[in-house]
């Protein structure tokens, strides 16, 4: 191909990328953007009701990045409060409802819970996002649960996982310390 045709396609491509660029960089800030912390791959360590035990998360932007997936492996070794050990997997969906202008998460486990979460409409004094279930499948009614996300320093997060029995409080079931991987 000669110098010339190299030249006329590389200013054709640029005229063509150049309404994409625009209309991009005028485009409106995604709904998701107060999760956009939370994208890449997490290990960590968990400590609660079902003792201690390693973390392994992943968030990622799926379906044209309209929703975040989650996918989550918590693995607790034999131990007094687990003497059989557990493994605990889960995945969810990050996603923004435009009529009640809030994220929601729908979180699916491995145990048969099916959780819909609604995040709290300000952020915590500590600048925490809270998500409190509105749903849970396959539990007895009443019960409820609540996750919170604060940010610790430069790649790392707190995840605190709280439930609350029929006309009770909530109680920490687990607190989850991870450090971003990639």
């Amino acid at each position: 191909m000669s110098k010339v045709m190299r030249s006329v396609m590389v200013v054709l491509a640029a005229l063509l990328c150049a309404p994409l660029r625009t209309h991009a960089q005028g485009a409106s800030p995604s709904p998701l953007q107060p999760l956009e912390f939370l994208v890449g791959r997490w290990e960590g360590t968990s400590e609660g009701k079902p003792g201690s035990g390693t973390v392994q998360r992943e968030y990622v932007h799926v379906l044209g990045a309209r929703f975040l997936q989650v996918k989550n492996v918590s693995t607790y070794p034999p131990q007094p409060k687990t003497p059989k050990g557990e493994r605990h997997e889960d995945m969810g969906l990050f996603s923004f409802d435009r009529a009640r202008k809030q994220l929601v998460l729908r979180q699916f486990h491995g145990e048969g819970f099916v959780n819909e979460y609604v995040a709290d409409p300000a952020p915590t004094a500590a600048g925490a996002l809270v998500f409190t279930t509105e749903s849970i499948e396959n539990i007895p009614a009443g019960w409820r649960a609540r996750e919170t996300y604060r940010v610790l320093g430069a790649g790392e997060i707190e995840e605190v996982f709280e439930l609350a029995e029929p006309g009770k409080e909530f109680e920490v079931y687990s607190r989850t310390r991870l450090k971003r991987i990639q």
